[in-house]
């Protein structure tokens, strides 16, 4: 076989990290392809940029090489435009209670779900040195999907009214939303706001918001930080506050880098915690359906939520991870005061997560079609496994049998989490949407 290779990376995350794990990944691909006679062909250097590379000709196989977290969309172009295999290889990194320098599951994740929405098949690996002749060689997993419901029929938030404030980063599909297909779903009407307008309300203000100063003021390490960040921080989260209570919002979806970073000067992170706190979940990069995943699962629990990235899987346990704006009432121990790991700005929060009970639930797309999936667990506990708001999560139907239906399933990379067993009740939430259920890790579902 001829194998060309597209190794892919972004330079906000630890290029000299991923460089080195790319060495790795190259000796590991060579050494497979000296004793079975293959040829490894195309770049062998990090491809930073959103831009193109003209892949070998002749090649018999795709190799897309998730060293660090990028957006699906010029990996959706080269796959779907190629006609042989594709295959897609993550690797981990330390739970190391650090920065998050790489964010490869993520990526794969954003991949998975955009490949499914593609109807282009592909096979997986997440793992330092994995079985390549599974990887390029093997058949590939059937899709899976979930089935009928049997649950009791449940109403939950049927006049939502959502804000999405700047439009979905390019490339995360995982964000789409159709506005006509989502009121017929859930009756949620979309206020569609732009990014600027919010930038020039925070800007406006007469002085820092009393209520969300305050709350800064209780966390650890405030005084590291610049004040000029965190005042124009704490702004965004007044700005917020105005704007739900101007029009009455429900939940918000806001897109939140780059600009809020490279125009604005200020994080939305912690503001994002101390809204969700006060049950006004807001979703990051514009995810409107991850609103309304917060809203539905918010009522189901009465409790706060937190929309988070699942960032790792080691076969016993996950990790779920966001920047630092999961709500202060899932804080184990003592809140710190904290700037963006890429974008060095504030103002986030950083604990690790509460140990108990915890629900996973989206209301997803995956695939085109419409349905509802949810995974249950025990939130341990542990360490910080990386800077911001994350925490170790055990799931009840076992790491591995979970991680293969998010790849088969397709499901996007954000899901909404909330401590307790609500499992029962969104098997409910589905029957009364007339949508199919998909838990994560179960047996049934259907195979097509």
């Amino acid at each position: 076989m001829k194998i060309a290779l597209l190794p892919l990376a972004r330079p906000t995350f630890d290029v000299p990290y991923a460089e080195e794990k790319l060495a790795a990944m190259l000796a590991h691909l060579d050494a497979w392809a000296e004793a079975a006679g293959h040829e490894i062909a195309g770049p062998r250097t990090l491809l930073m940029g959103p831009d193109e590379a003209a892949l070998p000709k002749g090649a018999d196989a795709l190799l897309i090489l998730q060293v660090t977290f990028t957006d699906a969309a010029f990996a959706t172009r080269a796959a779907t435009g190629f006609d042989g295999p594709v295959a897609v290889w993550a690797v981990p990194e330390p739970r190391a209670g650090g920065r998050l320098r790489l964010n490869a599951f993520c990526g794969l994740n954003l991949l998975s779900h955009a490949l499914g929405l593609n109807d282009r098949p592909f096979t997986w690996a997440y793992g330092d040195a994995p079985d390549l002749d599974a990887l390029l060689l093997g058949p590939v997993q059937a899709p899976k999907f979930g089935a009928p419901s049997t649950a009791p029929a449940r109403q939950v938030c049927r006049d939502l009214r959502i804000a999405r404030i700047g439009e979905r980063p390019g490339g995360f599909d995982t964000c789409a939303y159709d506005k006509a297909a989502l009121r017929d779903l859930t009756g949620a009407e979309v206020t569609e706001l732009e990014l600027p307008d919010l930038f020039d309300r925070a800007r406006a203000l007469p002085e820092t918001p009393a209520r969300y100063a305050a709350q800064a003021e209780a966390l650890a390490g405030l005084d590291t930080l610049d004040r000029g960040e965190l005042d124009r921080s704490l702004r965004l989260a007044g700005a917020l506050d105005d704007l739900r209570a101007e029009h009455r919002f429900d939940a918000m979806a806001i897109r939140c880098w780059p600009e809020t970073f490279t125009e604005y000067g200020g994080a939305v992170c912690g503001p994002v915690s101390m809204l969700g706190e006060a049950r006004t979940p807001c979703a990051c990069e514009a995810d409107v359906y991850g609103a309304v995943t917060q809203a539905i699962l918010q009522e189901v629990a009465d409790a706060p939520v937190f929309l988070a990235d699942l960032v790792d899987m080691d076969g016993e346990t996950g990790v779920v991870w966001h920047c630092g704006q999961a709500p202060a009432s899932m804080a184990k121990g003592e809140m710190a005061a904290t700037v963006h790991t890429n974008r060095r700005q504030a103002l986030l929060l950083e604990f690790p997560l509460k140990p108990g009970r915890v629900t996973l639930f989206r209301l997803s797309q995956a695939r085109g079609r419409q349905q509802v999936i949810v995974a249950t667990g025990e939130m341990l506990d542990r360490p910080m496994a990386f800077t911001g708001t994350s925490g170790v999560l055990r799931f009840d139907r076992g790491a591995d049998a979970v991680l293969a239906d998010v790849m088969a399933s397709g499901l996007e990379h954000h899901m909404a989490l909330a401590y307790g067993d609500h499992g029962p009740a969104l098997a409910g939430v589905a029957a009364g949407l007339g949508i199919d259920l998909l838990e994560l890790g179960a047996s049934r579902g259907d195979p097509r």
